[in-house]
């Protein structure tokens, strides 16, 4: 089973047509390293698909995710530093509008932009 402590999302746009190696090379950009039990979260131009990355301490793990149709709530660059509850990441993987939705984002948060 993946551990996973922190969830950290490329907000914008990214090139997901490469593979693993690809989007390790922009975790090491915007983020500057892969830490372990870490996942890094990139979103297509149009948000239609999101692509994980999951450093597990011995290996990276590549995960996709796409919806049967419409795009994901993805945020835009521009928006600066969030901080997502559980109950929030949960709704922007299900495609759901998870900005207007009601939850608090609590001190351990799950997901850190």
């Amino acid at each position: 089973m993946l551990r996973i402590e922190a969830i950290w999302l490329a907000v914008g746009a990214s090139d997901l047509r490469g593979g693993i190696d690809s989007l390790l090379g922009q975790v090491v950009a915007r983020f500057g390293a892969a830490q372990p039990h870490h996942a890094y979260v990139f979103a297509n131009r149009r948000a239609t698909r999101l692509k994980m990355l999951v450093f597990d301490g011995a290996g990276i793990w590549l995960c996709t995710r796409r919806l049967q149709e419409g795009p994901f709530a993805w945020p835009q660059e521009d928006c600066g530093t969030l901080h997502l509850s559980a109950e929030q990441w949960r709704w922007l993987v299900a495609g759901l509008p998870w900005q207007r939705m009601t939850a608090h984002a609590t001190a351990g948060a799950l997901v850190v932009v």
